[in-house]
């Protein structure tokens, strides 16, 4: 009698224990639910797993915690699960989401920065996506260690926070990210690069300051290296550069400029103003992309010394100030060049 009741007690047990298999499986292996759209969630460092698996209930990525729990236990303990901010997108298996947790997968937001921007325009796009003050970024942008051995001069990281599209976690320090942008430069700045900055003999500075009013000059990618021609001729003759960028930057850095050039401004005593004082500018008056550096490192093999906008975009280039004139009463511009 006995061992027939163990008997039955072991059957009953094992066919439990199936169900207890089968309905696991289910929770822990098959989506749970579809999720109207992609959900972010944050696991605080120092948050025990209970705790985080309510969260994760609360927030609609797991339907219940119980499998959560048992499939941790089984398959991932005693590894933690990690401190972050992770994204999940339907479908959501429990088992995912615990691998995504324990292997410390976050989620990485994508922030592409345009060409020309400058420091503090690159700065004004953090507070949009929750990762710092403008204020904040601002001071990583004063600290030069990051570019110091490259240009001894910077008294910021201007033209050298390289334009691309950047993946970043939330709560990355804002020194760390002007790093990583930093890091792209000399990246991309490479050997051959700065042996030609030799050749030409200009310093790494000089070519970034000369490629920041090419990008302010022009977005057209076949025009970059006439716009440097231009300018390389004009500095081997002791011309003045006539950019007006360079007044731009100088009064956006002041508060003053109003949406367009007028008369008085490029009157504007300032080392910044190429109408009165030859030669580059102090420093870069943007953050140029690949294409401009490139074109300031590799101007075309042209006589020009003027260029002119055609009101389209693009811009018509001239040998002589006559040509210049003529070009200028075609296309009824305020280019002074």
């Amino acid at each position: 009698m006995p061992l027939k009741i163990a008997k039955t007690a072991f059957i009953l047990l094992t066919f439990a224990l199936f169900i207890f298999s089968i309905w696991f499986a289910l929770e822990y292996y098959a989506p749970q639910k579809m999720l109207p759209e992609k959900i972010f969630f944050e696991v605080d460092k120092g948050k025990g797993i209970k705790s985080i698996a309510q969260d994760l209930k609360e927030r609609g990525v797991i339907k219940r915690t119980w499998p959560f729990l048992v499939g941790y236990q089984l398959f991932f303990s005693p590894k933690s699960l990690k401190a972050g901010e992770y994204a999940f997108s339907s479908p959501v298996l429990t088992k995912d989401v615990l691998k995504a947790l324990t292997e410390g997968k976050i989620y990485l937001h994508p922030l592409t920065i345009p060409e020309g921007l400058t420091g503090k325009e690159i700065a004004q796009l953090f507070p949009s996506l929750g990762f710092c003050e403008e204020e904040e970024m601002l001071k990583a942008f004063a600290e030069t260690e990051a570019i110091s051995s490259w240009d001894k001069k910077a008294q910021n990281l201007e033209g050298y926070l390289f334009p691309e599209t950047y993946y970043i976690a939330k709560g990355t320090p804002p020194k760390e990210i002007v790093q990583s942008m930093v890091a792209e430069f000399k990246s991309v700045f490479n050997e051959e690069w700065q042996r030609r900055a030799n050749e030409i003999r200009m310093t790494i500075r000089e070519v970034v300051t000369l490629a920041s009013l090419i990008e302010k000059e022009t977005s057209l990618p076949q025009e970059k290296k006439f716009v440097s021609t231009v300018f390389h001729n004009r500095l081997k003759r002791g011309m003045k550069l006539d950019c007006d960028p360079t007044i731009i930057y100088i009064l956006k850095q002041k508060g003053l400029f109003e949406g367009r050039l007028r008369s008085k401004d490029l009157r504007l005593d300032s080392p910044y103003n190429t109408y009165l004082y030859s030669g580059l500018p102090p420093s870069p008056i943007c953050n140029p992309g690949k294409e401009s550096l490139e074109a300031a490192l590799y101007p075309a093999k042209e006589n020009f010394l003027y260029f002119v906008s055609k009101n389209d975009g693009s811009h018509l280039f001239s040998l002589t100030f006559k040509e210049h004139q003529v070009a200028v009463r075609k296309y009824h511009t305020k280019n002074r060049r």
